[in-house]
């Protein structure tokens, strides 16, 4: 029987269960981590995202857990030794939503709830006279916030409301050239040790997700990877093409730059170093 283990919230444990499903014969181990107890804090105030990732890196490492699963865009840029990303699952949908009180209308005199840089610089861009407000918690915390009138509304993934059967609270889908999503949001993450499980995993991996899990992930890594700058990349694949969108702003928010880079899908790794590189030069008046 193959141990799965995950975060124990809600959302983790629905996606979890996703891959055991796929799997079959799997044991759910849920654990908390770090990053979801300490709530009053912003994720760059703490450590980042690796917060909700190092119980189950150890969980994996001393052999409590066989496989561990992850919101891709959770997962830091670089694993631990011998704890390989192992497969990626077939994308849900990778935007970002609009949600508002349950029942009630957008109180534009308070502020939007988002948990990102990356949401919050584009927020600012889209709705200027709206404040934006970090939000934290799981999906159900923030949406009870939400109802209980701290927020005007929230900016959410739409792949975690859709998983958890919650699309009715969906108020407005904004397109990526709207709001570029976070690299690999909407794809699911499974960890592994090397060498094990290869072919068990086989079955959930999606080639699709995986070349565009590599195109976005090789442009944050080249613009500094663990850094709290607000970046964003967002790969689509076409036939044996691969296009990639991405966002950089500098670290005092004074400049930003977009653009897009295509290619053969077998160098998505290199479209995103190359696109980083460009942004990063524009937004830095190099060129």
């Amino acid at each position: 029987m193959i141990k799965i283990a995950s975060r124990d919230s809600r959302l983790a444990i629905v996606q979890a269960k996703e891959v055991c499903r796929a799997l079959g014969d799997c044991e759910l181990i849920t654990m908390k981590t770090t990053g979801d107890m300490i709530l009053d804090k912003t994720l760059d105030k703490v450590g980042g995202k690796g917060l909700f990732v190092k119980e189950l890196d150890r969980a994996l490492a001393d052999g409590r857990a066989d496989l561990t699963v992850h919101s891709l865009k959770d997962v830091p840029m670089e694993q631990p030794d011998g704890l390989p990303l192992v497969a990626f699952t077939r994308r849900e949908d990778a935007r970002d939503v609009l949600v508002l009180p349950e029942g009630g209308a957008w109180d534009k005199t308070k502020p939007i709830g988002c948990s990102s840089a990356r949401r919050r610089v584009q927020l600012n861009a889209l709705f200027p006279d709206v404040a934006v407000k970090p939000v934290r918690g799981n999906v159900l915390t923030r949406l009870a916030k939400l109802d209980h009138g701290e927020y005007g509304a929230l900016v959410l993934a739409a792949a975690g409301l859709h998983r958890l059967g919650l699309s009715v609270r969906i108020s407005r889908y904004f397109s990526p050239d709207e709001m570029l999503p976070a690299a690999g949001q909407g794809i699911l993450a499974v960890q592994g040790r090397a060498g094990e499980l290869e072919d068990a995993v086989r079955v959930i991996d999606d080639a699709d997700a995986r070349d565009c899990a590599r195109a976005e992930r090789a442009f944050v890594r080249a613009l500094g990877g663990g850094c709290f700058s607000p970046v964003a990349a967002y790969a689509e694949i076409k036939d044996d093409t691969l296009y990639l969108r991405g966002l950089y702003v500098t670290e005092n928010e004074q400049h930003t730059a977009r653009g897009a880079r295509t290619g053969p899908r077998r160098e998505a790794e290199a479209i995103g170093c190359a696109l980083a590189i460009d942004l990063k030069r524009q937004a830095e008046g190099e060129l």
